[in-house]
C-alpha cells in the first residue's frame, strides 16, 4: 500500500505517538498474518559494535504509567541482556510489509519489576517456560542432545505443577525520547514524521522530515 503522491495522510496529524501506534498496531495485527508484534532490537556491546536481532514486543503501558514504555522479555544473562544492562539504552524497529508502514523507537532501558515478570511469565506455554530454564541464551552449546538433556531435566523437576520463572529470566521496558512513523509513497516520496522529548515526562515535539 502506498500514498499517492503529495497526498497527505492522517497520520501526520497526530498529536499523540503512543494513541498512533496504538492505531498502527491495531491494523498490522489485522493485516500481518505472521507475528504483528515482531520487532528489531538494536543494542551496542562493550566495544562499541552494534547488534541488532528480532524479539517480539509483549505489552506497551498504559497512559497512567509514569515512565510509558515498550515491553519484551528475555535471558538477561544473553548476549542482549548484557548489552541492555550495560549501556541501558536501545533502539526498536518494526515493520509491517503489509501496510508499508513503519515506526522506529529509541529511548533508555530498564527492567519490568519481579510482578510484572512473574505475570507474563505464567501466560507462556508451558514448554516455552521449561525452554526458558534448559537453555543458557546465547552461550556455547556442543550438540542439540545436551539441550534436550536439559529440556528432560527440568520437565522432570516440575513435572505437572506450576514452572517458576528463572531468576535470570525478565523483562525489559524501553522508555521513548524518540518515536518515528513512516508510510511509503509513491516514487520513494515517503511520510514520516518523528516526536521527539529531551526526558521521559517532558512533552513531545512533533517534527515532519523529509523522506
Amino acid at each position: 500500500m502506498t500514498e499517492a503522491s503529495g497526498q497527505e495522510p492522517d497520520f501526520t496529524a497526530a498529536d499523540d505517538p503512543f494513541a498512533l501506534f496504538d492505531v498502527w498496531m491495531a491494523e498490522a495485527e489485522k493485516s500481518e498474518s505472521v507475528d504483528p508484534n515482531a520487532m528489531s532490537l538494536a543494542t551496542v556491546d562493550g566495544d562499541g559494535l552494534p547488534n541488532v536481532r528480532t524479539v517480539l514486543l509483549k505489552g506497551v503501558d498504559e497512559p497512567d504509567v509514569a515512565e510509558r514504555g515498550f515491553h519484551f522479555y528475555t535471558n538477561i544473562e544473553s548476549a542482549k541482556g548484557r548489552e541492555l544492562l550495560a549501556s541501558q539504552k536501545a533502539a526498536l524497529l518494526l515493520y509491517w510489509k503489509s501496510l508499508s508502514r513503519q515506526i522506529r523507537i529509541r529511548g533508555a532501558v530498564s527492567l519490568v519489576s519481579h510482578e510484572e515478570a512473574d505475570r507474563y511469565f505464567a501466560t507462556r506455554h508451558p514448554q516455552s517456560r521449561i525452554g526458558a530454564w534448559a537453555s543458557q541464551q546465547s552461550r556455547p552449546l556442543s550438540s542439540r542432545e545436551v539441550l534436550e538433556a536439559k529440556v528432560k531435566h527440568y520437565e522432570a523437576k516440575f513435572g505437572e505443577g506450576e514452572t517458576p520463572r528463572p531468576p535470570y529470566w525478565c523483562g525489559f521496558r524501553v522508555v521513548p525520547v524518540e518515536i518515528e512513523f513512516w508510510m511509503a509513497g509513491d516514487y520513494r516520496l515517503h511520510n514520516r514524521i518523528v516526536f521527539r522529548r529531551d526526558a521521559p515526562h517532558d512533552s513531545w515535539h512533533k517534527t515532519r522530515l523529509y523522506p
